[in-house]
């Protein structure tokens, strides 16, 4: 069975098979760890990211990393928070899911998360925390592929609410 990193910091420097891109439903670049990516990844993301016209809510596609250490970038754009009565929690486990079977059917062993959808998109941090650890120990007990999966925290305030979710189990 894969294991779970927790780690503090920059998404775009980290040196995996992929990294999962918070992305918004057009793929096209935003804020945030979207457009982060997209500036380190160079303008052939975009171009890449164009071909692929958008991608729904909970889903996910993959593309080149082009000029980042991650061989793939894996888009998925996570939930907009409501008020938590409108899907956002399976929303979210979707996106984690989708990427993670993305990833091990492209052979990834090695992949990078960020937090989905906990700027921005405003999901709570606590219960985000909780979904994405769960989809992913849920996923690596039935899958051999993935090696290491991390979920890299840009800031202490994230890092720390994902100790305390991983505290939980």
């Amino acid at each position: 069975m894969g294991i779970i990193k927790i780690i503090h910091g920059d998404l775009t420097r980290q040196t995996v098979d992929a990294i999962v891109n918070a992305a918004n439903t057009t793929l096209l670049g935003g804020g945030g760890v979207d457009g982060a990516i997209h500036r380190a990844a160079g303008p052939e993301l975009l171009t890449a990211c164009s071909a692929l016209h958008g991608c729904a809510t909970g889903e996910a596609k993959i593309t080149p990393g082009f000029h980042l250490a991650a061989k793939y970038v894996i888009h998925t754009p996570g939930p907009i928070w409501r008020d938590g009565t409108q899907g956002e929690a399976q929303l979210l486990h979707n996106s984690y899911a989708n990427s993670l079977a993305l990833a091990a059917a492209y052979n990834c062993q090695t992949v990078a998360f960020p937090s989905i959808s906990t700027g921005v998109y405003r999901f709570p941090l606590a219960q985000a925390a909780i979904i994405a650890l769960t989809t992913i120990r849920d996923f690596l007990a039935t899958n051999d592929t993935l090696q290491t999966v991390s979920i890299v925290c840009f800031d202490s305030v994230t890092l720390a609410a994902y100790q305390q979710a991983a505290q939980q189990y």
